[in-house]
């Protein structure tokens, strides 16, 4: 069954290869390319799953998730977050 996915992902080209898989699987994928963009999106998307890239310009993710689980009507909502942090001690 394909899900509906919110792709939070501040780099056009991460964005891209993400989602064109995504959608290539059969799913169904809104982009936000920050944080208040997918505050917004959020509670009109009602997304299934939030991939949510954990570096954003304006705020961090973690705080995006943060949000998302104090909010109880998402509490269905799924998220995986993903980063490109290749520092170790991160």
């Amino acid at each position: 069954m394909p899900a509906n996915i919110l792709l939070v992902e501040d780099e056009p080209a991460i964005q891209e290869l993400i989602a064109v898989n995504l959608e290539h699987a059969g799913h169904r994928v809104q982009r936000a390319h920050s944080a208040a963009e997918a505050d917004a999106m959020i509670r009109e998307v009602r997304p299934d799953l939030i991939v949510l890239d954990v570096m954003l310009p304006d705020i961090n993710g973690k705080q995006v998730c943060h949000r998302v689980r104090a909010d109880p009507s998402l509490e269905d909502v799924r998220i995986i977050c993903i980063s490109g942090m290749v520092e170790e001690d991160k």
